[in-house]
């Protein structure tokens, strides 16, 4: 049966490309839990796997092998929409380019999700509007993105992944885009979101953003070699994949990220 508290669980995890005759291992047998409410950062190399673990985590790709549960529903057995409903329902994106629509306001932005959780009208709006006073910018919602500064823009993009009240916001290299006081502007917004509950996993490969959560894992050549977290975790699998950290950089990311981004900007 499986504990509660958690929210995800990944057992011996491996993803495997194939590259012309060559097989490339991005993860190796990767075994960790998250709990519900934890802070947690994932870091690495470019071509550590940190990105690939993000795209099974967030159900934009599956796994070679292993079980991925979330909420104990293993992802391996839904289908395509199911999967899209349960990212939907569970899971909010955090980008490092805020993908936002050059000519729609900010409530718009924040709204579009609603769509394919069939809310609509006033309530959709009403919704994007508390979501927008959640993360500071309640006087900026009818402000377009070209009148907004790059911090106020993430935030937006912050917005827009708690609309839906998920689960799991889940940041890709959050502040990369940013200056330093920006970026400490929306490290603080974690913090509050955070303490008020949320669970909060962060792609980086920057040690000072990392530092900010409470549980640091660390990745190299596609399986974890340290973990803060301690009790229940494990990093399995055996060492280096054979290929260099600039060929594993250079996989594509999956189809299904942009085909996400795609429908998610396409609605408006």
């Amino acid at each position: 049966m499986t504990d509660s508290s958690v929210l995800i669980d990944m057992q011996n995890l491996t993803k495997v490309y194939q590259m012309g005759e060559t097989k490339v291992v991005a993860l190796d047998g990767v075994s960790l839990s998250i709990d519900e409410g934890e802070y947690v950062a994932i870091v690495g190399t470019s071509g550590s796997g940190k990105s690939t673990l993000m795209n099974i985590v967030g159900l934009l790709d599956r796994p070679t092998d292993g079980v991925y549960q979330i909420r104990g529903q293993s992802a391996g057995e839904l289908t395509g929409r199911q999967l899209a409903d349960l990212r939907n329902r569970e899971i909010g994106f955090v980008f490092q380019q805020f993908n936002l629509l050059a000519r729609a306001p900010a409530w718009r932005q924040v709204e579009l999700p609603l769509f394919y959780a069939n809310v609509a009208g006033s309530a959709a709006r009403e919704r994007a509007l508390e979501t927008l006073a959640q993360v500071g910018l309640a006087d900026r919602a009818d402000h377009k993105p070209e009148e907004l500064s790059g911090g106020q823009q993430q935030r937006v993009a912050i917005a827009r992944a708690l609309v839906n009240r998920p689960s799991l916001l889940l940041a890709d290299e959050p502040t990369g885009a940013l200056d330093t006081r920006t970026g400490e502007e929306v490290l603080a917004l974690f913090e509050k979101l955070h303490e008020e509950g949320l669970t909060l996993v962060i792609i980086t490969h920057d040690q000072e953003v990392a530092e900010r959560a409470r549980r640091v894992i660390t990745m190299r050549d596609g399986v974890v070699i340290s973990d803060s977290g301690g009790a229940g975790t494990a990093a399995a699998g055996g060492g280096s994949n054979g290929l260099s950290e600039p060929a594993l950089a250079s996989l594509p990311r999956p189809v299904a990220i942009v085909q996400v981004e795609e429908k998610v900007y396409e609605a408006g």
